[in-house]
């Protein structure tokens, strides 16, 4: 599924860029190998609704700048108190190539092990693929109900891929496993007596050392 967002070309540069997020306007910039650098604004309700649905590996339609093509968002700034897109830069796609994208990956299933206490412990938070724009899946699934015990391993290749979706790893990496828990931590240890006793014997042998005796005179 491709998602529509119309954009507007955009002038405002530095802080009057700033500004229009009061607008609920979203400074972006478009580039790519056939299309020069271009300032755009985009809707930030409509690019946060985008965000929700689709995720950010999703194919975007840009409309309103003459004839629509197809872009990847390649880079969001986020407001670092209130995690809100401030910036986005686009990627606009050469029509008829293939795109490499990081696509997540979303954990689903019950693990046996990890229900009797164990640990899951995720290696891979997404699994970068190359396929044509139109099969670009949204997210891949990782079925983790197969982990039974301490050790299993869940590999690249147990990842169903989309047909016409590749991916460049190694099918023997690891994508996710199962560990033990961690042990409690022990109390803390109690003072060093043989520490404590060598420093004390140091002092009693500085305190009985006999002082010096002055020359005799001549």
């Amino acid at each position: 599924m491709t998602i529509t967002l119309n954009a507007t070309k955009r002038t405002e540069t530095g802080r009057q860029a700033k500004r229009l997020l009061a607008q609920d306007v979203l400074p972006a910039v478009v580039y790519g190998p056939k299309h020069e650098a271009e300032s755009i604004s985009l809707s930030l309700p409509e690019f946060k609704k985008l965000l929700r649905e689709g995720g950010s590996s999703s194919v975007v339609e840009i409309a309103g700048l003459g004839t629509p093509f197809q872009v990847l968002i390649h880079a969001i700034d986020r407001d670092p108190m209130l995690d809100t897109p401030r910036h986005v830069d686009l990627y606009a796609i050469q029509k008829g190539a293939k795109v490499n994208v990081a696509v997540p990956l979303t954990f689903v299933g019950e693990s046996a092990a990890v229900k009797a206490g164990a640990n899951l412990i995720k290696v891979l938070h997404e699994l970068e693929v190359e396929s044509d724009p139109s099969k670009l899946p949204h997210d891949l699934e990782v079925d983790i109900s197969g982990l039974n015990e301490i050790g299993d391993q869940i590999h690249v290749k147990d990842i169903k891929l989309p047909a016409g979706v590749t991916t460049a790893l190694e099918a023997e990496e690891v994508v996710a496993l199962i560990q033990a828990p961690a042990e409690e931590e022990e109390e803390t240890a109690g003072p060093d007596m043989d520490a404590i006793e060598v420093e004390q014997k140091g002092k009693g042998e500085s305190e009985d050392e006999p002082e010096a005796e002055a020359p005799a005179a001549e």
